[in-house]
C-alpha cells in the first residue's frame, strides 16, 4: 500500500511497488464541490510509462500470470470483488468526493457494479474456450483463445472506478498484463486498485498505474511499440487521435461519445417514462456518455410530458455529494462547468426556449463548487449545437414528433450511436424501432441501465468494439487456429518422396 494513501497522496504503482514519479513531480486533485485540494498524485513521465510497460512485458513473457490457469486467475479477481464489497462505504465516499456524484449513486450503483464486474469475469476466466471446426476428413482443425499481451488502458473522469473495472477485469481474466492511465481530474479511487490487487496476490507487473497528463503519460502509452492494444474510453476527438496514432501498430478498442435519443409515444406509461428519462438525462450530473440528451415526444402528449418533466426536474435536490439527500452534485471542474454554460448560451442564441434551469443555483452554500441547475430546452432546431453536440452536462432538449418513420430518422441523424430509448406499451412497435435505431444499446421503457453480463459499446463515432459481457473476452484475446493432419501416410503434394 502507498505510504501516503491515508492522506490521499498517491504514488505510481509499477511492478508491484509504490514509488514516486521520475523527477518527483506531483499534481493536485480538487474537490468539485468546493474546489479545495482533495489530494496529490504522482505525475508519471514518459520514462515512468516506459518502465511500467517494461514491467508489464516481463510479467507477461516470463512471470507466473500467463502460466496460471483461468481458474487461478479467477480466484484472484474474486478476491478483488470481495474486498470491494467489504470497503464499499469508504470507496463510495472517495468516489463521490473525487467526481462530485451523489453518495447514493456511488454507494448503490457504481461500487456494486464494479464488484459485479470482477465477479463476472472471475467466473468467466476458467471457461474461455475455443472451438473445433469441421474441415473435412483427414484433418483436425481447432481454435484456442490466447491473451493479446500488454494492454494500455486509458479512462475518463466521469465513472473512474467503474470504467477501470470494465477494462481491468476482462483483460486480466484473459491473461493479459495492463498499464493503466487514470483520468487526471479524478484518479483517486482508480489508484486504489493498486492496493486491491496487491492484497489479492496479483503478481508484480501484471497491473501498473501511471497517472499523469494525456499529453505526456497518455501519449507515451499510445505510442509505445511494446504495447499490444490500447483500450480507451473518452471523447471522440481523442479517440480519433488514438486510431490514427495506432494505425498499423497495435489493436484499438474505443468507447467514445454519445447523443442519446429517447422517444416517448402517446401510448406509453407517461409517468414512468418521464422518471426514466430524468434518470437518463441527469444521472451523474449528465456527465455520462450514454445520457438521454434528446427527447422526442409524440405531439398529442407533448405538452403533458413537458409539464411533468418541468415539475419533477424542479424538485431534484442539488447539494454536496456526501449528503444522502443530494440527488445531483457538481460538475467535475470549473472548466466543465464553463463548457455546459457555453452550450446553454448557444441554445439561447440559436433560438431555443429555456423551460427550466440554465443557471447556477442561488444557494450561497454551493457557490464554491461547480454546480449547475438541471436544464430543459424546447423549440430546439434539429441542427442546433445543443441538438448535435455532446454537452456532458444536465441539459435536455425536447422535440415534438408526429410519425414513427419521422422520429426514427431524426433520432438516427447524428454522428453518434451509443445509446437510445423507446417508451411505448406497443410491444411490436418497441421491437420494430429498436431494430431501426443505429445504436449499440437500445433500452425499452427504461434508460441508462448497464449490466456486467451484457455487451456495451457504440455504432458510428461512438466507438469500436464492445465492453462487458462475454464479448469483452473476445476483445482481449487472440484467436489461434491449429490444423492437424490425421492421415496415416502424411501429405505428399509433389509425389517425389
Amino acid at each position: 500500500m502507498s505510504e501516503h494513501s491515508g492522506s490521499q497522496r498517491r504514488q505510481l504503482y509499477i511492478n508491484g511497488q509504490w514509488r514516486d514519479a521520475e523527477g518527483g513531480a506531483w499534481f493536485e486533485v480538487l474537490d468539485p464541490s468546493t474546489n479545495e485540494v482533495l489530494g496529490s498524485v504522482a505525475k508519471a513521465s514518459a520514462q515512468d510509462v516506459n518502465e511500467a510497460v517494461a514491467a508489464a512485458r516481463r510479467a507477461f513473457e516470463s512471470g507466473p500470470w500467463h502460466g496460471m490457469t483461468g481458474v487461478e486467475r479467477g480466484a484472484i479477481l474474486r478476491k478483488v470483488a470481495a474486498m470491494i464489497l467489504e470497503r464499499l462505504d469508504a470507496l463510495a465516499e472517495l468516489e463521490s468526493r473525487d467526481v462530485g456524484k451523489p453518495i447514493t449513486e456511488s454507494k448503490n450503483v457504481d461500487i456494486p457494479h464494479v464488484a459485479a464486474t470482477f465477479e463476472f469475469y472471475a467466473n468467466l476466466a476458467g471457461v474461455i474456450e475455443g472451438e473445433t471446426i469441421p474441415v473435412g476428413s483427414g484433418f483436425l482443425d481447432y481454435t484456442v483463445r490466447e491473451p493479446i499481451g500488454v494492454i494500455g488502458a486509458i479512462t475518463p473522469w466521469n465513472f473512474p472506478f467503474v470504467l477501470a473495472a470494465r477494462k481491468l477485469a476482462p483483460a486480466l481474466a484473459a491473461g493479459n498484463t495492463v498499464v493503466f492511465k487514470p483520468a487526471q481530474l479524478a484518479p483517486l479511487t482508480t489508484m486504489g486498485y493498486g492496493d486491491l490487487f496487491h492484497e489479492a496476490g496479483l503478481p508484480p507487473g501484471v497491473v501498473n498505474l501511471v497517472p499523469g497528463t494525456g499529453s505526456e503519460a497518455g501519449e507515451a502509452l499510445i505510442q509505445h511499440p511494446d504495447v499490444d492494444k490500447i483500450a480507451f474510453t473518452g471523447s471522440t476527438e481523442v479517440g480519433k487521435h488514438i486510431t490514427t496514432a495506432c494505425c498499423g501498430i497495435k489493436r484499438v478498442q474505443l468507447e467514445m461519445g454519445g447523443k442519446g435519443p429517447a422517444i416517448i409515444f402517446a401510448d406509453a406509461d407517461l409517468s414512468a417514462a418521464v422518471n426514466s428519462v430524468m434518470f437518463g438525462a441527469f444521472l451523474n450530473q449528465g456527465e455520462t456518455c450514454c445520457s438521454a440528451t434528446r427527447l422526442y415526444v409524440e405531439e398529442s402528449v407533448y405538452r403533458k410530458v413537458t409539464e411533468m418533466l418541468i415539475e419533477r426536474t424542479r424538485k431534484i435536490k442539488i447539494g454536496p455529494p456526501l449528503d444522502p439527500a443530494t440527488q445531483m452534485g457538481p460538475m467535475i471542474s470549473r472548466g466543465q462547468l464553463q463548457v455546459v454554460e457555453d452550450y446553454i448560451k448557444s441554445g439561447l442564441d440559436q433560438g431555443a426556449k429555456l423551460l427550466l434551469g440554465g443557471a447556477r443555483p442561488d444557494d450561497e452554500g454551493l457557490s464554491r463548487g461547480n454546480y449547475i441547475l438541471p436544464t430543459l430546452f424546447e423549440n430546439v432546431a434539429d441542427d442546433a449545437r445543443i441538438a448535435r453536440e455532446e454537452i456532458f452536462g444536465p441539459v435536455l432538449a425536447i422535440f415534438p414528433f408526429r410519425q414513427e418513420e419521422e422520429v426514427v430518422a431524426r433520432a438516427n441523424d447524428t454522428l453518434y450511436g451509443l445509446s437510445a430509448g423507446v417508451f411505448s406499451n406497443d410491444v411490436k412497435r418497441c421491437h420494430r424501432i429498436a431494430g431501426q435505431l443505429r445504436a449499440g444499446t437500445v433500452w425499452i421503457n427504461v434508460f441508462n441501465f448497464v449490466f456486467a453480463e451484457a455487451p456495451y459499446g457504440g455504432y458510428k463515432q461512438s466507438g469500436l468494439g464492445r465492453e462487458l459481457g462475454v464479448r469483452s473476452i473476445e476483445e482481449y484475446t487472440e484467436v489461434k487456429n491449429v490444423v492437424v493432419d490425421l492421415s496415416a501416410e502424411g501429405f505428399d503434394w509433389y509425389g517425389i518422396s
